[in-house]
């Protein structure tokens, strides 16, 4: 097996992102505070073309050195928005339709191998802070809740890792 070169990926230009079809799905940060995962949601986004990034409370925003390090530009290509307040970006998701999920471990959470998607309909996924997750208050706010299925010692995944997991799974649903 031999390596594909950079210029046999047939990867789309800045442009050319901005006008291809993307998946009816928008991520919203919760108080992300890590600039590295912020960057690697944008980058994970753009491989999947994501529709938008919802960046809430006290995510940072592009432009920012930081972001870039992770995000290699997707920050560029993938659509965002900043709420001050993520049930703010909830309502405004829910006024357009969207089925909202925050990805989290609660009492009746479907987990991610057994979640069924519709889709005509478009979703939200969001994903919490690296130490508190969710917010309650957002959680009661939510259509439902989506957890990763783990089976080791600890009880959770980085917030980059368990949105790449969580985008992959509904992209292969919803593409």
């Amino acid at each position: 097996m031999r390596k594909l070169k950079v210029t046999e990926l047939n990867r789309l230009t800045p442009e050319a992102y901005k006008e291809s079809p993307k998946i009816p799905l928008v991520v919203i940060l919760d108080h992300i505070r890590s600039l590295n995962n912020v960057g690697s949601v944008f980058r994970t986004s753009d491989a999947f073309r994501v529709e938008s990034i919802y960046l809430c409370g006290i995510t940072a925003c592009p432009p920012n050195v930081e972001i870039h390090k992770t995000a290699l530009g997707a920050e560029e290509s993938v659509d965002w928005r900043y709420f001050e307040d993520t049930l703010e970006a909830v309502d405004n998701l829910k006024q357009q339709g969207f089925v909202v999920c925050a990805v989290e471990q609660v009492e009746g959470s479907v987990m991610l191998d057994k979640l069924l998607l519709d889709k005509n309909k478009k979703y939200a996924i969001i994903m919490g802070n690296e130490v508190k997750g969710v917010q309650q208050s957002v959680v009661d706010k939510c259509d439902m809740c989506i957890e990763v299925p783990q089976f080791g010692t600890k009880h959770s995944l980085n917030v980059s890792v368990t949105t790449g997991i969580v985008i992959w799974e509904l992209f292969k649903q919803l593409r």
